[in-house]
């Protein structure tokens, strides 16, 4: 995927000064706690005939489909749609989500709701 890997600038001494800010912040807001939560929204509002698994680590989320021509029109109707999602460089039949740990419960119900119109029009694609 495009940008799908970015390491160019990795260990440089602005990047590592970024980093220890942002891991300050993360634990200075408490982000942390709501993961868990926001984690199981995305795997509870995320059923579908067409997704047979939804993983997640924290939200690192993958959802999968049967293959990647599905995923790509997935995809494409997601960013039509102002979602961005991609899919991934070692398992390219699910779909990548990766939210910022700031998402509100509110934009993870619109994001599932965008995924699961895409998916459905996909389905009614294939049917017809």
């Amino acid at each position: 995927p495009v940008l799908g890997h970015i390491t160019t600038f990795g260990g440089h001494p602005v990047n590592c000064a970024a980093s220890l800010a942002t891991l300050n912040y993360i634990i200075d807001e408490n982000l942390m706690v709501e993961i868990p939560t926001k984690s199981q929204l995305f795997k509870s509002l995320l059923v579908h005939p067409m997704i047979k698994e939804v993983r997640a680590v924290g939200l690192m989320i993958a959802v999968e489909y049967e293959n990647f021509e599905i995923i790509q029109k997935i995809i494409a109707k997601c960013l039509k749609s102002g979602l961005i999602t991609d899919w991934f460089l070692f398992c390219n039949n699910s779909l990548r989500i990766a939210p910022p740990l700031i998402i509100t419960k509110k934009e993870i119900k619109i994001a599932c709701k965008i995924i699961l119109q895409a998916t459905h029009e996909v389905e009614m694609e294939i049917k017809s």
